[in-house]
C-alpha cells in the first residue's frame, strides 16, 4: 500500500497522499486496493479529527492507468481495477461495489476530508475528488469527467455526489462532452471550494482549524449533511448497471481503440 497511498496523523489531523508521482497518481489495482483500505483504516482511528486528501508531483490524479485501457483495447477485461472482471452490481462495501469504494469511502469517513488539487484531475481522478468534503484547487488545475472518451459513464460514485453539486444542465454539458475545464470553472459551476496558490497548505489550515472544534459536533455535523444529498443507493447502483451494459461493447471498444490509435472512431449506429 504504502507505494500507493501514504498517510500520518498529526494532532488529530491525517496527511493522505496519493504517492505514485510518476504515473500522475494514475489509478490501477493497487491504487484502487490502497484508497478503499486507507480509508477503512482512518474511519477506525480514534482522535482522528479530520483529513487532507492530495497527490504529490504534478496531478492530483489523472485518472484510470492507461494500462487498463490497453487492455479493454484487446477486448480484456472490464478496465476497472486493474482489468479484473467483476460483477459491479454487487455491493460489497455497504451501499457500494468496490471501485465506488475507493471514492464513497471517503464521503462516508466520519470527519471533514478536504482535498487539495493540482495539475489534472480526470475521470476517476475528478471522482475521488468529490468524494471529499471540501476541495482546494491551484489556479493551474484542470477537471474532466472523462469517461466518455472511453465510451462509458462515471462509475466511483460520482454521479449521486454531482447531483448535489451542479445544476443539472451543466452536469449533462460535462458528462456528454467530456470537456477539460479550468479552475475558475469548476469554482463557478460549484466543483471547487476555494483556489488556492497552495492548496494543500490552506487545506491544512482549515483541517487543523475543524481539528480545534468539537469532535462531537462535527460528526454530528457531517451525517446531517450527508443525509442532505440524493439518496445515493439507488444512483450507486444505477452507476454500476448502465456501466456493465457498456463495458466490452463494440463502440466502447472503438472508442478505446480510436483513443489509442490517434484516429477518429467510427462507431456504429444503434
Amino acid at each position: 500500500m504504502d507505494d500507493r497511498v501514504k498517510f500520518t496523523i498529526s494532532e488529530g489531523v491525517a496527511d493522505v497522499r496519493l504517492v505514485r508521482a510518476d504515473k500522475m497518481n494514475a489509478l490501477d489495482a493497487a491504487m484502487f486496493e490502497a484508497l478503499v483500505t486507507t480509508s477503512e483504516r482512518l474511519a477506525r482511528e480514534k482522535g482522528l479529527r479530520a483529513v487532507v486528501l492530495s497527490g504529490e508531483g504534478r496531478a492530483f490524479c489523472a485518472g484510470l492507468d492507461m494500462n487498463s485501457f490497453a487492455a479493454m483495447k484487446e477486448g480484456g477485461g472490464n478496465g476497472i481495477a486493474g482489468g479484473e472482471k467483476r460483477d459491479l452490481a454487487v455491493r460489497t462495501h455497504g451501499l457500494a461495489n468496490f471501485p465506488q469504494a475507493a471514492v464513497w469511502g471517503w464521503r462516508q469517513l466520519p470527519v471533514p476530508v478536504i482535498a487539495a488539487i493540482q495539475g489534472v484531475a480526470f475521470g476517476g481522478g475528478f471522482q475521488l475528488a468529490l468524494g471529499a468534503d471540501m476541495r482546494f484547487l491551484s489556479p493551474d488545475t484542470r477537471m474532466s469527467i472523462m469517461e466518455i472518451k472511453w465510451g462509458l459513464v462515471p462509475d466511483m460514485a460520482g454521479t449521486p455526489i454531482l447531483a448535489s453539486l451542479v445544476r443539472d444542465d451543466i452536469l449533462r454539458d460535462l458528462t456528454y462532452t467530456g470537456r477539460i475545464f479550468s479552475a475558475q470553472e469548476a469554482l463557478s459551476y460549484g466543483l471547487a471550494t476555494r483556489i488556492c496558490d497552495d492548496p494543500r497548505a490552506a487545506a491544512f489550515d482549515v483541517a487543523r482549524e475543524i481539528a480545534g472544534k468539537s469532535p462531537d459536533a462535527i460528526r454530528a455535523a457531517k451525517r446531517l449533511l450527508n443525509k442532505l444529498s440524493v439518496d445515493p443507493g439507488p444512483a450507486l447502483l444505477a452507476e454500476s448497471v448502465e456501466q456493465m451494459k457498456l463495458m466490452g461493447s463494440a463502440n466502447q471498444l472503438e472508442a478505446v481503440r480510436a483513443n489509442i490509435e490517434k484516429r477518429a472512431p467510427r462507431f456504429a449506429d444503434i
